[in-house]
């Protein structure tokens, strides 16, 4: 048993590279597809935009199926499906592209919504520090797609589809990796349970059956209104990120800089992602208020994106490194905020489900909402100007979801 803590930091680690990867290896190449299918610009999107919407479908059902089956279980699964979402989208008909793309976003879903009830029930000590290290290896699994995927396209003969499909081998590897931890759920008695830990149980034909109580069956988190502060910033962050992997690099491309150079600032700006990720959660954990720390993310975030709209090509790396940085800071916050407004396991995960139910059905709307300005509008300026509207209202709900209260 002591080496269960090494054997499950190595599957949230392998899992959580898996939760942008198979999403932000499509970017650099978006433009590819559409031509392979004769898409509009607005059509194109939805290539980014379904598995976001389907994010926030299987968010709904996240925290009943990690009851119902075990958390591990249903990672481990997601996982597959994740692998199997990957190489149905590459199937050469629109319809493949579109349903292997619904398949990646319910499997992301599913790691997305149990993680954080995971680390809060397994790492109760340390839940700020572990999500700050599931967060920065979900933003590395990005970077790493992001920049092998115009590299990868090449190798393969100028296919994007085996550039895509190459991201499956990644989902195998964790499920591999997270196989372990779905032995040991199984065998689990007492009260180690599936899923969230209980305030008691009973045996009820050979299974773990939990009772919670009372208090908690009663007040859902749908009625607090610190939780739909919570909920709100996460959509809001989730919106700029998502429409960011959408349409990055095709700002750059329509600016003047060439395809490939578009794809390495891109990756670049996944990489600084990694350290905003880490350090955010880190401080987080360490203040009561965390008010300041959202000012800063959107501060950084709304500085990037008006730098994308003035110089796009002479400051992309700049802006590309300002947007990194307040992108990783703020969806380690948002997944931070959910840990530490959560009183215990149970709500956690209900916190989760709602925060990323909501949050990305939300999120899903930004990157054919911007396709559809920009293609009205024939420029990116329009665009822009909306997302610094979405920061400002991030500010404000932020502000009030990072007092030092709990749901």
């Amino acid at each position: 048993m002591l080496a269960r803590p090494v054997v499950l930091l190595i599957g949230i680690v392998l899992a959580s590279v898996n939760m942008r990867a198979a999403l932000a290896s499509a970017s650099p190449l978006v433009s590819e597809i559409g031509e392979a299918f004769g898409l509009s610009s607005t059509a194109t999107s939805l290539v980014t935009a379904v598995p976001v919407l389907f994010l926030g479908v299987g968010a709904m059902v996240a925290p009943w199926l990690g009851r119902r089956f075990g958390t591990e279980v249903v990672l481990f699964c997601a996982l597959l499906v994740l692998g199997a979402g990957i190489v149905v989208r590459v199937v050469p008909t629109v319809t493949a592209l579109f349903a292997g793309s619904l398949l990646i976003g319910l499997a992301i879903a599913l790691l997305n919504v149990l993680m954080p009830g995971l680390i809060k029930r397994d790492f109760p000590g340390r839940a700020a520090s572990m999500t700050s290290v599931y967060t920065g290896a979900m933003i590395a699994g990005a970077t790493v797609a992001a920049a092998a995927s115009v590299p990868l396209e090449r190798a393969f003969g100028g296919s994007w589809e085996a550039s895509l499909a190459f991201w499956s081998l990644l989902a195998v590897v964790a499920a591999v990796a997270w196989l372990p931890q779905v032995l040991i759920a199984c065998g689990r008695t007492g009260h180690e349970i599936r899923g969230v830990i209980p305030a008691g149980s009973d045996r009820t034909r050979g299974r773990t059956r939990i009772r919670i109580p009372d208090r908690v069956r009663v007040r859902s988190v749908w009625r607090s209104a610190l939780a739909w502060q919570v909920t709100l910033f996460m959509g809001l962050q989730s919106l700029w990120t998502y429409v960011l992997i959408a349409w990055l690099p095709t700002i750059f491309t329509d600016h003047g800089m060439s395809r490939s150079a578009a794809g390495v600032v891109f990756a670049f700006n996944n990489l600084i992602q990694v350290a905003g990720a880490f350090v955010v959660p880190l401080l987080a954990g360490r203040m009561r208020s965390q008010r300041p720390l959202i000012v800063l993310v959107t501060t950084l975030v709304a500085a990037g994106y008006a730098g994308l709209m003035t110089a796009p090509v002479s400051g992309a790396w700049l802006w590309a490194a300002v947007l990194g940085v307040g992108q990783g800071g703020a969806v380690g916050l948002a997944l931070t905020l959910i840990v530490l407004r959560s009183g215990d396991a149970v709500t956690a995960a209900r916190l989760s489900g709602m925060a990323q139910t909501v949050g990305y059905l939300l999120a899903a709307v930004g990157p054919p909402a911007a396709g559809a300005v920009y293609e009205a509008t024939g420029g990116w300026t329009l665009p822009i100007a909306l997302m610094l509207g979405v920061c400002a209202a991030a500010l404000v709900v932020g502000l009030f979801a990072a007092r030092d209260r709990k749901v």
